[in-house]
């Protein structure tokens, strides 16, 4: 029973440095900026320096009594036309994962936001993000976490 100890906390700490790895590569995107998702804003402009990758957030902040965000295919993008299927976010806090490559589209389907106040955001998705090459910050960090998990072993064996 004592050795069974051992092993769960080996697999616990794989599991953890797993988890701390992928959430450290992810990026968080606040669409918009400072003035989030509303009327009259270039969202084409926003975005055209930022590169996205599967992994990554696209956090949209907005008045949910005023908008909503509404995912769509390239043709409802086009013509601002969405049906009763499309799926549609309205907390005023929505977080959306990019968790495929491609092209994503997003408008508010309130009003015609869309159509007459460009209230729509198209994006490209790459593939995930590489791992970053590590750096002698990152050495010392992955050098110390071993010490914390060999002690931790110790503990427990």
């Amino acid at each position: 029973m004592a050795s069974a100890a051992p092993s769960r906390l080996v697999v616990l700490a794989i599991s953890m440095v797993y988890l701390f790895s992928s959430v450290a590569m992810a990026t968080d995107f606040v669409v918009g900026g400072e003035k989030g998702w509303t009327l009259d804003f270039n969202y084409t402009e926003w975005a055209q320096d930022k590169v996205f990758h599967v992994g990554d957030n696209l956090l949209f902040n907005y008045d949910n009594t005023k908008h909503n965000v509404v995912k769509v295919n390239g043709t409802q993008f086009q013509e601002c036309n969405f049906t009763a299927n499309n799926e549609v976010l309205s907390s005023g806090k929505d977080t959306i994962t990019l968790k495929a490559e491609g092209k994503k589209w997003y408008a508010c389907g309130k009003a015609n936001h869309c159509a007459d106040h460009q209230m729509k955001f198209a994006i490209n998705v790459e593939a995930a993000a590489p791992a970053p090459a590590p750096s002698s910050a990152n050495s010392v960090i992955a050098s110390l976490s071993g010490v914390f998990l060999f002690a931790i072993a110790a503990i427990f064996a």
